[in-house]
């Protein structure tokens, strides 16, 4: 039971230094440039996987010696109120990640030989499988983690990885899945979803933002959850601005957003543009965007039709 309680301590410093570093996590919009960093927490997350499992088999554990055994059960309260507590702790984190784990379990296979035995060389295989959802994104890991352990270190290496994700309308994240699996980057895997579905919100929260600020000039053909979205001028039929806004995630992992403006002018107002301002509008819009960020450039083009409209 005392090795119980050891094992129980250690996961509750291990969630007090998850919810440390969570405080270092940028919002999407603040600062796209640490997008691409190594995120502490994440990794936290990741290193914490195998001990769910060991959280779960005292769990039973107990439930074991409360059938057979009531006065062994009273002795475990105690381990049972911390466990009880590391389980809020863990829901904590997976509200503030956006990550909730459903299902999971491990299974290990000792693969020291005598030789190994010898020069004490202990070699062991886990072998994980779990099943969650990243918000709106659900998904399927398994991977194995090989780890060697000698009188000086241990070491442990992900071997192979396999990730399950159900058909999405967002075929980055068929890219970057290829990606990790061929990596074998869990880690990647963790932060770079956790990012997109970062930005996939603002994006849904900004598009909703405008639409319901400027219902009769905002246009969004999927709702909310559209990946552009068409500004029209209400006095000039057919002129309007359309807004492509996609997620990229790059060969690294680092995940950033990509506007670009396309413009629907009449034929007839290409001919009369001598300055070329419509030609050059995409261009303008990105250098708009360097200077006053997302939402300031969008409302700046909305703001600008409106008043062309009175």
């Amino acid at each position: 039971m005392d090795a119980e309680r050891d094992e129980v301590r250690a996961l509750k410093a291990e969630i007090a230094a998850l919810q440390r570093a969570c405080d270092v996590l940028p919002a999407p919009w603040e600062n796209t440039s640490r997008i691409g960093a190594p995120v502490s927490f994440l990794e936290k997350l990741a290193d914490l996987l195998p001990k769910l499992s060991k959280c779960w088999h005292y769990r039973k554990s107990f439930q074991e010696i409360h059938k057979s055994d009531a006065e062994g059960w009273d002795s475990s309260k105690d381990l049972r109120s911390q466990l009880g507590h590391l389980k809020s702790e863990l829901s904590f984190l997976s509200v503030l990640t956006g990550f909730n784990i459903r299902n999971y379990s491990m299974k290990t296979e000792d693969l020291t030989s005598s030789e190994m035995v010898g020069k004490d060389i202990k070699k062991v295989l886990q072998r994980h499988r779990l099943s969650g959802n990243c918000h709106m994104i659900t998904f399927q890991l398994e991977f194995q983690i090989l780890e060697i352990q000698t009188k000086e270190n241990l070491s442990s290496v992900i071997t192979d990885l396999n990730i399950i994700m159900e058909p999405t309308e967002h075929s980055e994240l068929s890219e970057f899945v290829s990606r990790a699996e061929e990596r074998r980057d869990l880690l990647m895997f963790f932060q770079s979803l956790h990012f997109f579905v970062e930005w996939y919100e603002y994006r849904k929260h900004t598009f909703k933002y405008f639409k319901e600020k400027y219902p009769d000039t905002v246009h969004l053909s999927e709702g909310p959850c559209s990946q552009s979205m068409e500004v029209r001028s209400t006095s000039r039929p057919g002129f309007g601005l359309v807004i492509v806004w996609r997620i990229r995630i790059d060969e690294e992992g680092k995940v950033s957003p990509k506007l670009d403006l396309l413009t629907k002018v009449p034929q007839r107002a290409l001919e009369l543009d001598k300055n070329r301002v419509i030609e050059t509008a995409p261009l303008s819009f990105r250098t708009l965007l360097g200077v006053l960020g997302i939402e300031a450039a969008l409302e700046c083009l909305i703001k600008m039709l409106c008043t062309e409209n009175n």
